[in-house]
């Protein structure tokens, strides 16, 4: 789940904890238990918001949908972060511009 750059990973040992999604038991190791709790919480209460909202109580069926849900947010977020980016860096080479032109004219002047 994590990655060799990830700050939440540490040189100590892998630490096993226990998780309820979806009224299941599921046991993890990881280096951050309290990550993984948050992370069995949020795939717990994405399955539950989608199986009120539907018919189906095949278990299965709703861990489909919770995680094609969970994949439209990740990738609505993925591109909102590309957008901004564009805008940031659109913007960061405007203000360069500026700052050369304000440098620019001051050495014509001094």
């Amino acid at each position: 789940m994590s990655s060799k750059n990830d700050p939440r990973q540490d040189a100590g040992q892998m630490e096993a904890i226990t998780v309820d999604i979806y009224d299941q038991t599921y046991h993890l190791r990881g280096h951050d238990p309290e990550y993984l709790r948050q992370l069995g919480e949020m795939v717990d209460t994405k399955m539950r918001a989608v199986a009120s909202r539907g018919k189906t109580v095949d278990s299965l069926r709703v861990a489909v949908l919770a995680a094609l849900n969970i994949a439209d947010e990740l990738a609505t977020l993925q591109e909102q972060t590309r957008n901004g980016n564009g805008q940031l860096r659109t913007r960061t080479n405007s203000l360069a511009g500026l700052l050369d032109d304000v440098l620019g004219s001051e050495r014509k002047i001094g």
